[in-house]
């Protein structure tokens, strides 16, 4: 077997996604794993070098997971020329400076997303990295869960017929921090820092609207804050002003709509933290993370509405569900994976830079239709 050292300065891995999902789960994963086999006896062998502002935690990660290198100068990290990858899961208010210096220092980049906090400054990325002939990807995890692929599967055997509408539900309670310890970090809830659950969420919702049922062509957005004041890390209270709910519709090419209620401010009633029901003339289905169920047109049942009679229903029961017919391994390994090929190989790759404008654009939108009240065309975007 040949082996391939991929070294990747990895930015941002003392927050939990970049250390649990990226480092451990991914990485580390697939160095378990000895390495990422290419099939024609090459393995790929990723080498992280951690980079963050915290020598004590960042020391403390290298050494419970045995990484030799560690440093805090992300200028000297970009510097050495031994350095294949940078990979950015920062603060979004962080991101857009340090990737375009690695962009600048001929690294190929791999980001989180959004991109950066304006459309402008998003395409100014990913302007900067093809002009720069470096390879980019940016992370669109959700594409490679489970019950999201087994949805695609569903589109791509053409079990909807036509496809009508799409209906999503995320979020749960994120606590306020002062009787329990709220979930998420404080800066999620200030603007100031790049927070907001339509400039977190929408990006996401971009990419899986495009990919399973065509491109967002409008969108028309409520967005609020339902708890004023919260309680940071240390237990001091401060005032939140991002919005913590988004309330989306969505108009698609073809004329399917999708409507996705995004909340923090939320209680789950229901069998995942994210669901997606698409509805079409030969049949629906429910998917969530893991899950998918499915509800052919020539299975459905007659529903009549009698507010005077108990319902009899069991509706849940009357839904199929969809079997794995394969193993899924965890969505951010299988998406480093094919990054690790297109940076090695050159195999395939569309989740690009510019993807990762379009989510911010979606954001952007959202944010400005429910300023101004108003729907919102989507202009398609080129470089």
């Amino acid at each position: 077997m040949t082996r391939t050292t991929v070294r990747i300065a990895m930015n941002g891995v003392t927050g939990r996604m970049g250390h649990r999902q990226h480092l451990v789960r991914s990485l580390l994963a697939l160095r378990e794993e000895g390495g990422l086999d290419l099939g024609d006896g090459t393995v790929i062998w990723p080498e992280p070098v951690l980079v963050g502002r915290s020598e004590h935690r960042l020391r403390a990660l290298a050494e419970r997971h045995g990484l030799p290198e560690f440093s805090c100068d992300l200028d000297a990290v970009l510097a050495d020329d031994s350095i294949d990858i940078y990979f950015d899961a920062q603060v979004t208010a962080a991101r857009e400076a340090a990737v375009k210096k690695a962009i600048a220092a001929g690294k190929h980049v791999y980001v989180e997303k959004p991109t950066a906090t304006g459309l402008s400054g998003a395409l100014e990325l990913a302007r900067a990295a093809r002009d720069a002939g470096v390879r980019h990807g940016v992370v669109q995890d959700k594409l490679f869960l489970p019950g999201l692929r087994k949805l695609r599967r569903l589109v791509a055997g053409g079990f909807f017929g036509r496809i009508l509408s799409v209906r999503g539900e995320f979020g749960y309670w994120v606590f306020e921090g002062d009787g329990q310890q709220a979930q998420r970090p404080s800066w999620n809830y200030r603007a100031e820092d790049g927070g907001g659950i339509a400039a977190d969420m929408f990006p996401h919702w971009e990419y899986v609207l495009h990919e399973l049922f065509g491109p967002v062509r409008t969108v028309q957005a409520q967005v609020t804050t339902h708890i004023p004041r919260r309680w940071d890390e240390s237990g001091a209270p401060y005032d939140a002003t991002a919005d913590d709910a988004a309330y989306g519709i969505f108009e698609l090419a073809g004329g399917i709509v999708a409507q996705i209620n995004s909340s923090w401010a939320v209680r789950v009633h229901r069998d995942e933290l994210v669901e997606f029901q698409v509805d079409g003339t030969e049949g629906s289905a429910v998917a969530g993370l893991r899950g998918c169920r499915v509800q052919h047109r020539s299975t459905t049942p007659r529903p009549v509405w009698n507010p005077d009679i108990p319902a009899d229903g069991g509706f849940r029961q009357q839904w199929q569900e969809v079997p794995d017919n394969g193993t899924f391994d965890n969505g951010f390994k299988a998406q480093w994976e094919l990054f690790l090929r297109h940076v090695v190989r050159g195999e395939p790759w569309h989740w690009d830079l510019l993807a990762g404008a379009r989510g911010v654009q979606l954001a952007e939108l959202g944010l400005k239709s429910s300023a101004e009240g108003r729907r919102l065309d989507v202009p398609e975007l080129t470089l």
